[in-house]
């Protein structure tokens, strides 16, 4: 793996509390994802799935963890299946991971080859009353392609029909909304990945460049400080393009007078970052571009000073709607007679700002958090308000991640330039 290595104490830690979530008598599976194809032969780059990735620290394909804490043995109270390299796995694809590397990387003692699961698996789940088995129960997930787990779901269910199953995304949802340290350390490290590429970016756009040549330098600045890649496809939309939410072809050229909305985030060791930040193509925002900007700078600010402890999503949103309305107001985009007409269930402001302020972060880009539940401190999350104004062809977001504490909010990426007057200077120095 590019990135360095991980201390263990995460995975084992998570581990201890994960299975003070389990029913007496539970065996609890957990699979890798597959290897996607494209075409003919080729694949797509592995990327795990995050919830064995957890548990485990294994960045593998074809890795099975079980977890089985009321096993008659201590060493099936947590087993690990990792793929066995033999001669032709080595030429074609290099050595995979040795059964002592595993447990060096999880700090689980029981490694065993894939193959030998089936045999394992099946004396375990006699001795269980329940069995916990993964689900995509994401909110937002479009699941078209029958992945490891609904497959294995199938099996199992086809297999020992007379058990009680149990869902495991629940419990993940709970386990992984609030981050360890050391998870804090490795998401800060895909911020300050963040910040050296757009620094990067602040010496290289300028009138004529095209979209994907700064697609290109972002890929270069994170392979070069040993991210993956980014945590999820790039943004970077200029003119028009801007008020277009989920712009990724970054096929156009940037030009003078245009603004340009680059929304990008480094994965580092699997963990995200989520950025956004517009900028004048040529180095300096018009009267109109700045005024868009401060006024979306301000919801922001005031909406981070909102992440604390106790407050929740509904709430939280509702009262930065309520300040965007006025900053809409002071711009002349809304009328404050027809606001004050307007139907609450439908505000005005939406028009211009459509989507939500915040989301959860970490292992995932959009990261497992009910909105439900009260913000708690060791949270992460996004603060990315925007304006869009399609009669103007102006469009500004700007976006940081957050760590919600006790002391208050903490900006993982403060560090990034953000006030207008420093991005001028920086892109004209």
């Amino acid at each position: 793996m590019k990135y360095s290595p991980i201390n263990k104490n995460l995975f084992i830690q998570n581990r201890e509390r994960f299975v003070k979530h389990l029913k007496p008598n539970s065996v609890a599976v957990f699979n890798s994802n597959d290897i996607m194809p494209t075409s003919g032969d080729g694949v797509r780059s592995f990327i795990q799935n995050s919830d064995i990735f957890c548990l485990s620290g294994i960045d593998q394909e074809e890795s099975i963890l079980i977890i089985c804490p009321d096993a008659k043995e201590e060493k099936y109270k947590e087993i690990l299946f990792v793929r066995k390299t033999d001669e032709k796995i080595a030429v074609w694809e290099g050595q995979k991971l040795t059964k002592e590397g595993a447990a060096e990387i999880s700090g689980i003692k029981q490694v065993h080859w894939t193959s030998e699961f089936e045999n394992i698996f099946k004396a375990l789940v006699f001795e269980a009353e329940y069995i916990y088995l993964n689900t995509n129960e994401h909110l937002r997930a479009e699941v078209t392609v029958e992945t490891r787990d609904e497959r294995f779901l199938k099996q199992c269910m086809a297999a020992f029909p007379l058990h009680k199953y149990e869902r495991l995304a629940l419990i993940m949802q709970n386990l992984r909304t609030v981050k360890s340290s050391i998870e804090i350390q490795l998401i800060q490290q895909a911020c300050d990945i963040t910040e050296k590429t757009f620094r990067r970016l602040l010496g290289f756009i300028r009138p004529g460049v095209w979209e994907y040549e700064i697609e290109a330098e972002i890929y270069h600045e994170f392979l070069r400080n040993r991210s993956r890649g980014p945590a999820y496809q790039p943004i970077v939309a200029s003119g028009t393009n801007s008020y277009i939410l989920h712009y990724l072809t970054n096929d156009q050229q940037c030009k003078d007078g245009d603004m340009l909305l680059m929304d990008f985030g480094a994965e580092y060791a699997n963990y995200a970052s989520d950025v956004t930040r517009t900028i004048p193509v040529n180095g300096r925002f018009t009267k109109r571009q700045k005024d868009v900007y401060n006024a979306v700078l301000r919801v922001q600010k005031a909406a981070i000073e909102m992440l604390r402890p106790g407050n929740i999503l509904e709430t939280y949103n509702k009262e930065v709607g309520k300040i965007m309305e006025s900053e809409l107001i002071r711009l002349g985009i809304l009328d404050p007679d027809k606001v004050k007409e307007q139907d609450k269930e439908k505000p005005l402001y939406k028009k211009y700002f459509m989507h939500g302020t915040s989301h959860h972060l970490g292992l995932d880009v959009h990261d497992y958090g009910s909105k439900y539940r009260k913000f708690e401190a060791g949270m992460v999350l996004t603060c990315e308000p925007g304006i869009y104004i399609r009669e103007e062809g102006i469009g500004v977001r700007i976006e940081n991640n957050i760590l919600i504490t006790y002391d208050g909010p903490a900006d993982l990426t403060k560090n990034i330039p953000v006030e207008a007057e420093e991005i001028e200077e920086l892109m004209n120095r």
